[in-house]
Formats: structure tokens, C-alpha cells, sequence
């Protein structure tokens, strides 16, 4: 299987990008606050820069286990007129000037969703070893035995501290989650 696709980035340099998974942290941050499974994102029309969704985890407040970041903010998205109409005309194809900014890797779910609405770019911040879509369990991003167009994929944008935001809330606040697991050449730390 192949490594998720992981950048690595120079201490101190300010791109796009980190201001986009700072916005998607931060709504992590939201969702841990609340008890959710902290993972968040936004959603960014490249040609104009703006953000035209944002979301977080809400499967515990919802009590439905489809509501993952990603599908919370395709909702808001679509339920703007404007954007709506953009991503209904099959001719502009939309989405495909869409980046999705989310700290962690999508899962399976999320990443086939993605792929069926043909997205442009995703980034993301740590990679999901357990339900991974973009590289760390499957492929869907890129797989061409699948159908719907492939989507451009990279990790790695604050990794530490979406994991942090994960760590506390499996080990710290969640009784019920089991012992994490021990994994080989990896040191656990416990703050950035």
C-alpha cells in the first residue's frame, strides 16, 4: 500500500493553505468542544479566494453517522442560490474549482462523496489510518478503476496539532474510547 501523500513544510513559511487549515482547525476545536470527534473544514472557490462552506463533526448532536465535516459543509454550500445554481449547471463543472481544507484525511465515505461531486483539490492535515479514502487505507482520490473523475490530494498541513485536537478527545475526554494502540517507531507525544 502506498504512503498517503505528505508535504513537508518549512518552519515559518505562511501559505494559503495554513490560513485555510487554521479556519478548518479551528472549527475542529468547535467540534471537540461540544463532545464531537474533532475534525473540521472548509470548503474554497479557488477563482475568487472565498470560503463558501465550513463544517464540523456533528454525528453525536445529530445522532445520524453520515453527519461528518465534509457533508455539513457541501449542505451550506448548496444551500446558497447562488452556489446551488452554479453546481447544478453540468456545463461549469463547479466543483472542480473547489479545494476542500480538512484536518484529517477524508475517510471512505467522504472521499467516494467527493469524488462523485468531482472535486477539484483536497488538503488535509493528518492522515486516518483506521478509514482512510486519500492513501492511508484506499485510493478513492485516485483510482481509475472507479468511476467519476480522480481529485489531486495532499497531507500534512498541521498534522501535530490536528492530531492533538484527535488525542485529547480519544484519550482525554472520551471514557468510553479503548487504549491507544502502541505503533512501532512512533513516539507519543503529549503537547506540541
Amino acid at each position: 500500500m502506498d504512503e498517503v501523500d505528505v508535504i513537508v513544510q518549512d518552519e515559518g513559511v505562511e501559505t494559503e493553505h495554513h490560513r485555510h487549515m487554521r479556519a478548518a482547525l479551528e472549527l475542529a476545536i468547535e467540534a471537540h468542544s461540544v463532545g464531537e470527534v474533532p475534525v473540521g473544514c472548509i470548503f474554497v472557490y479557488e477563482p475568487s479566494g472565498e470560503i463558501i462552506g465550513k463544517g464540523r463533526n456533528r454525528t453525536n448532536e445529530s445522532l445520524n453517522g453520515t453527519r461528518h465535516a465534509e457533508f455539513e459543509a457541501i449542505d451550506m454550500i448548496l444551500s446558497q442560490e447562488k452556489y446551488r445554481t452554479l453546481a447544478q449547471d453540468s456545463s461549469l463543472n463547479f466543483w472542480k474549482d473547489v479545494a476542500l481544507y480538512v484536518t484529517i484525511e477524508p475517510c471512505v465515505m467522504c472521499a467516494s462523496a467527493l469524488r462523485q461531486l468531482g472535486i477539484g483539490k483536497v488538503y488535509f492535515g493528518a492522515g486516518n489510518d483506521r478509514f482512510g479514502g486519500n492513501g492511508s487505507v484506499f485510493h478513492i482520490h485516485k483510482d481509475d478503476n472507479l468511476p467519476h473523475s480522480t481529485y489531486f490530494s495532499e497531507g500534512g498541513y498541521y498534522r501535530s496539532e490536528a492530531i492533538m485536537v484527535l488525542r485529547k478527545f480519544y484519550v482525554g475526554e472520551n471514557t468510553n474510547a479503548p487504549e491507544p494502540k502502541k505503533k512501532k517507531h512512533r513516539v507519543l507525544k503529549e503537547e506540541l
